[in-house]
């Protein structure tokens, strides 16, 4: 990795840096029910990695309404769960996974790192977990479910979004995906980012390893956290603060 470039680091939400402790997930179930009149099953449905908009269409899916009939619904439904969410998720009602202050507080501060998200969550729903958490003020863009439903897409509109916050053009090489799922690896990979995965979803570090990530961490406490994430030859000549 070139030792005079800037980073761009884009970092997943859930199971990543927080857990809603299941009420995000109750959230949307219950507007899908509103808006569908449906109850989707989710015995062994995997929500990790999946952007809101698809998790809606497969879950619906699943419980036999037409498509066409999703697709007229969904930003209804989608709508009515930012209502429900808002209301489960009052400030201090969501935990940080281990490691996450101390990590964003370092970056925060790090000349050359910029910060920003790379989320299946659609863009409010993203700003309400982090509301909650008390992590609202590190992220100044990013790209998320409400950007488009196929995850793999959102490298590129997160490197443009950064692009016209800072007006610094950031390398594929130096941009750098940290996510908990096997989606947030294959994102990184489609949009020729560096992958940090992190063991502290619902995925097993050996489920993630066998993706060969750049790196696999089991918590973002672990000692060579923030060097896996930064890479090497960091920082660059010229500062940037990544607080926008």
């Amino acid at each position: 990795m070139p030792s005079s470039a800037f980073r761009l680091i884009l970092f997943d939400i859930d199971g990543t840096l927080i857990s809603t402790g299941g009420r995000a997930g109750r959230a949307l179930l219950r507007a899908l029910r509103d808006t569908y009149g449906v109850d989707p099953q989710v015995d062994g449905y995997s929500f990790s990695g999946k952007t809101d908009p698809q998790i809606v269409r497969e879950l619906l899916t699943a419980s036999g309404v037409p498509a066409a009939t999703i697709e007229e619904h969904r930003s209804r439904a989608l709508a009515r769960y930012l209502e429900y969410l808002e209301k489960e998720l009052p400030p201090g009602s969501v935990q940080l996974l281990p490691g996450v202050q101390a990590v964003l507080d370092a970056l925060a501060v790090t000349p050359g790192v910029c910060l920003g998200l790379l989320t299946g969550n659609i863009a409010r729903g993203a700003a309400l977990k982090l509301r909650a958490a008390g992590l609202d003020g590190f992220f100044g863009f990013g790209a998320f479910g409400s950007d488009a439903e196929d995850r793999n897409l959102l490298v590129p509109i997160a490197r443009e979004r950064a692009r016209r916050a800072t007006g610094l053009q950031f390398a594929e090489a130096d941009t750098v995906v940290v996510g908990d799922a096997e989606a947030d690896i294959r994102c990184a990979r489609a949009g020729r980012a560096r992958a940090v995965a992190v063991a502290t979803g619902w995925t097993p570090r050996q489920v993630l390893a066998a993706l060969k990530p750049d790196v696999v961490l089991d918590s973002l406490a672990a000692p060579d956290a923030l060097a896996a994430i930064l890479g090497d030859g960091h920082p660059p000549q010229a500062p940037y603060s990544s607080r926008l």
